[in-house]
């Protein structure tokens, strides 16, 4: 006849670290990395840091907060160095928005999320402020920078996106040829410029046409002044 087991005091057992709201961060991050973003919930994160999701709440108001500090703890990894080393600001913008654009890339659900995710962190606030130093350096009047540096976030998040789209889509190699075909095989009758242009329109590789947006845009930054009220 074997003892009954006691029941061990509450006192004996390991204290639970407390709450804070980096180590919530921490673990949403992990969590995504390991199964991805939308593996990562109020609900999920109170069972992994063993609480309720109601205690979450004091530190993460909802899931697009919780979205948008994620975010913003994986800008720490994008590559700054460039606005440092010197050089032409154009091709230093190129180089550190290549480095975020890449980043988003690795984490596809997050690239989809960063649309619409509003980070405020300090990882957010050094990017900015890289890029607003890298606009003044090639002469961009502050108030054209101040709304341009927001446009050149919207496009590679957008950009970022879509090719994380593409790369999980099963179709993605026939969509492609399908478009081609269609492009190619455009009647000049019915649409003259698609049938001048043909492949043009298909032309440059993905790292190319990237380089080639970002300089346009920086030109158009750099040459349209803010409307007045």
């Amino acid at each position: 006849m074997t003892a009954r087991s006691q029941p061990s005091s509450r006192r004996e057992r390991p204290a639970k670290p407390a709450l804070t709201r980096a180590g919530i961060i921490s673990e949403a991050v992990r969590i995504m990395r390991a199964e991805g973003l939308q593996r990562v919930t109020m609900r999920r994160l109170a069972k992994e840091l063993d609480t309720g999701p109601a205690s979450l709440y004091v530190y993460v108001s909802n899931t697009a907060e919780l979205h948008g500090a994620i975010l913003d703890e994986l800008m720490g990894e994008v590559d700054l160095e460039p606005a440092a080393s010197g050089g032409d600001w154009r091709e230093q913008i190129d180089t550190v928005l290549t480095s975020y654009t890449d980043l988003l890339h690795q984490h596809p659900s997050l690239a989809q999320a960063a649309l619409v995710a509003r980070p405020s962190g300090p990882n957010y606030l050094k990017l900015l402020e890289t890029l607003l130093s890298l606009l003044e350096q090639g002469g961009v009047p502050g108030g054209q920078a101040a709304w341009g540096v927001d446009v050149l976030l919207q496009v590679a998040t957008a950009s970022a996106a879509e090719h994380a789209a593409r790369d999980s889509s099963p179709r993605s190699e026939q969509e492609w040829s399908e478009l081609t075909t269609a492009v190619e095989g455009t009647s000049e009758a019915e649409s003259p410029h698609v049938a001048a242009l043909g492949s043009e329109l298909l032309s440059g590789t993905p790292r190319t046409r990237r380089t080639w947006r970002i300089h346009m845009l920086l030109n158009g930054i750099l040459q349209t002044p803010r409307p007045t009220p």
